[in-house]
């Protein structure tokens, strides 16, 4: 078993400001049914309101501190605005408590600092990247995780996320330069089943061990494999189907991942 190092966190109590109550539904809906199933239990958290937006263009900001976020594979870094605000935001790697970050069409072009596309050199890495203006970025937010800003075309620019998928997103849209920080957390080794409980990840049972009540696939006598294709518990084809949704969005990929 392998654990995560700490060395980058400077302060362990977070800002109680910036706190909100995370309450568990553990897979189930309104009307109290399993609707995603093994999830339950788990260590308590409360959640930690990140600023993905960054709006507050033009105004100086202060790191003050980089903490630990029991909700997401990334640290986070705590910022003192010029006029008194506090937010949090994903921390990258190369910044240290005491660094003046910024975001708007001004910002100079280094780690932490957020700009729309228009705005950023051609070949710079990013990430928190918006897909629509305004609405705060919502992709390459993990630890470690990086995307590159390629080329220009028209209204759109070229971005090549960590999945190797080249997407045309709107130069309006900002990112953050930099790359995501925590870059070890993918080699991290569980060791035991009971990381996975305190997650909230409750144990998997394959469908052929079941009795028939349980499962299409359960049932026989001695070892079984099923006899037929593999299916979910109501039935339907469980490999090679595609999962991806026909979207809109599909029409701006300009290279797929695979």
């Amino acid at each position: 078993m392998t654990v995560s190092g700490f060395d980058e966190i400077t302060k362990k109590k977070p800002e109680k400001s910036l706190l909100r109550p995370a309450k568990k539904s553990a897979g189930r809906n309104n009307q109290g049914r399993i609707t995603s199933r093994r999830r339950g239990g788990g260590h308590k958290r409360k959640y930690r309101v990140i600023d993905f937006k960054r709006e507050k263009w033009g105004i100086p900001a202060r790191v003050a501190a980089i903490e630990y976020d029991p909700n997401r594979s990334a640290r986070i870094a705590l910022l003192f605005y010029a006029d008194g605000e506090k937010r949090y935001i994903i921390a990258p790697i190369g910044i240290q408590p005491g660094d003046n970050l910024m975001s708007g069409p001004e910002a100079p072009i280094r780690p932490g600092n957020r700009l729309p596309l228009e705005k950023i050199p051609l070949g710079t890495a990013v990430y928190n990247l918006e897909l629509n203006p305004g609405r705060g970025g919502v992709m390459v937010r993990s630890a470690g995780t990086v995307a590159q800003y390629m080329s220009r075309e028209g209204k759109y620019g070229h971005v090549r996320l960590p999945s190797g998928e080249v997407r045309l997103v709107l130069l309006t849209c900002s990112a953050t330069i930099g790359r995501v920080g925590n870059t070890e957390h993918s080699s991290i080794v569980d060791g035991k089943a009971g990381r996975s409980v305190w997650r909230g990840r409750r144990p998997k049972v394959r469908g052929v061990v079941m009795n028939p009540v349980d499962h299409p696939m359960g049932g026989g006598e001695g070892r079984s494999s099923g006899g037929g294709h593999p299916v979910s518990p109501w039935g339907k084809p469980a490999k090679g189907g595609k999962t991806r949704k026909k979207s809109k969005t599909r029409r701006h990929i300009v290279k797929a991942r695979k």
